[in-house]
């Protein structure tokens, strides 16, 4: 999907990795370069210089790169895990992917074996996490358990965490360029809060309802 049509975006899309391609896509003028923005479920990874974009609540967006061979990606979660067995998961297809990568284990796996598989080393791996602010109004802290979630796991796994900014009320704006590794993170104010809480609450609604009603079949 494109923002707008900038020859260095055209070029940029035609050496895109095709499970990307749909992404939104646009020319960012101040940054001087291709910004792929993410929505809750997805994630992205690269091997160009790219930034990746995305706005988090509750959800928990981790930023994994090789800090030698600056391949790496940002993933966009709600649920930090399920039980079902992510080998049996059918990665080929766009939508049975988002569907699973909605939930951390997958999200935080899926990106992972991508930037191995294009070139990264585990030992060389590194990571930013962003989000789990408590900006819906449950019994449950969803956004404490995405936190806790993706710190035990990165933990498990041996990548060290640089920096974080995690936790509190506020939503934010995330820039994640991981061919340098640098990140950049804007809280939002009270005037934004209501478009991304209804955006969260409306997909965690539509996760429960998926779970419950069995239409869409994972595995």
């Amino acid at each position: 999907m494109l923002r707008n049509n900038h020859p260095e975006l055209s070029k940029y899309l035609t050496q895109c990795q095709p499970e990307f391609v749909q992404v939104n896509h646009y020319w960012d003028k101040q940054r001087d370069m291709v910004v792929a923005k993410i929505l809750p479920g997805e994630f992205y990874m690269t091997t160009q210089n790219v930034a990746i974009a995305t706005t988090l609540g509750s959800c928990i967006s981790a930023c994994i790169w090789d800090e030698r061979s600056n391949v790496g990606g940002m993933n966009h979660f709600m649920l930090p895990i399920t039980n079902k067995d992510a080998h049996e998961v059918n990665w080929g297809s766009r939508e049975k992917t988002a569907d699973a990568t909605r939930y951390g284990n997958f999200a935080m796996e899926h990106l992972i074996n991508c930037i191995l598989r294009c070139g990264g080393r585990k030992v060389n791996l590194r990571a930013k996490l962003f989000g789990g602010a408590k900006v819906l109004n449950q019994m449950s802290d969803v956004g404490q358990k995405n936190i806790d979630f993706a710190l035990a796991y990165l933990e498990q796994e041996e990548i060290i965490i640089e920096s974080s900014d995690i936790g509190d009320i506020y939503p934010r704006k995330v820039i994640f360029e991981p061919g340098s590794g640098r990140a950049f993170i804007k809280r939002l104010d009270n005037l934004h809060n209501d478009t991304i809480i209804k955006r969260e609450s409306d997909y965690s609604n539509k996760i429960y309802k998926k779970e419950v009603s069995g239409d869409v079949e994972l595995f």
